[in-house]
């Protein structure tokens, strides 16, 4: 796909899967490192089942399972590579602009048959920023076919906006509201994008989205790299786990108060500009 190609069909629908990102060759090293890194996290006994209970989901999600990890990028400088990757970099760059920062990284493995849903929802709620351009770009290291619960959206929906009660935590959410967002976009519901190893599924935070439970008898797995452009900036003083790394161009907002704070603490004040926009812009 052409860049213009990627811009127009993710202002269109709220994300845009491009196929091919990484090549064979490509994806089989990162996906062993994946299975390295999985496999460390087993070694340490430094590992949890991170599935969602919620109650969206929950007749799916019963002795269901999901591995879970952020920052690959520091356990693995494989990882590191493959956000800086060119080919990867210029489809972020169809839809960021030159200068992107990765915020933070995340692994998921749904293991064959028993793999955890995710519930449908948004997700500015955990990391927003001031013009809500953060997006994902999910990294397919497997073959994943709706029945391995594959990625599901409702196309367009990053048009309404941060929504209430869309982060898909019943306990976090007042729960009516929660209720009845999950009653009018059920994950059953929602369009499936079925991928293939080295597919890359990009797609803005306020898009409802979700997935199902990995029935395959193969297991699904998948890296998201959250990202954003250096002329946004993260609301301060959010609670989420974040490196703040630059990966393509510059950042232009960085000072020496804003590189010497800790991730994601640095308020608007450490800035040498405010952001220009309204957090609606998006």
């Amino acid at each position: 796909m052409d860049a213009e190609q990627i811009r127009q069909d993710f202002e269109r629908d709220g994300y845009c899967l491009v196929p091919g990102v990484f090549g064979p060759a490509a994806t089989a090293k990162l996906e062993a490192e994946f299975d390295t890194i999985v496999a460390q996290l087993r070694r340490s006994g430094d590992i949890d089942n991170a599935r969602w209970d919620s109650a969206s989901v929950v007749e799916h999600s019963a002795d269901t399972e999901l591995i879970h990890t952020h920052h690959v990028e520091r356990f693995s400088r494989v990882w590191l590579d493959a956000f800086l990757d060119e080919g990867f970099g210029r489809a972020a760059e169809a839809i960021l602009g030159p200068d992107i920062v990765l915020h933070h990284s995340k692994l998921f493995e749904k293991p064959a048959g028993k793999g955890a849903p995710f519930p449908m929802h948004q997700d500015w709620a955990y990391f927003p920023t001031h013009r809500d351009s953060m997006i994902a770009a999910i990294i397919h290291l497997s073959d994943t076919p709706a029945e391995a619960g594959c990625f599901r959206t409702y196309p367009s929906s990053h048009n309404l906006g941060r929504q209430t009660s869309a982060s898909g935590y019943d306990g976090f959410d007042d729960a009516d509201q929660f209720a009845r967002f999950s009653e009018k976009y059920p994950v059953a519901e929602a369009t499936p994008h079925p991928a293939r190893q080295g597919d890359v599924m990009f797609f803005s935070y306020l898009t409802i989205h979700g997935s199902g439970p990995n029935l395959s008898s193969q297991p699904r797995k998948t890296v998201l790299a959250q990202l954003y452009p250096a002329t946004d900036e993260p609301e301060p003083e959010v609670e989420h786990s974040v490196i703040d790394l630059v990966i393509r161009g510059r950042n232009h907002r960085a000072n020496r108060l804003s590189v010497n704070s800790p991730p994601g603490r640095a308020s608007s004040s450490a800035h040498s500009t405010p952001p220009d926009q309204d957090r609606n812009d998006g």
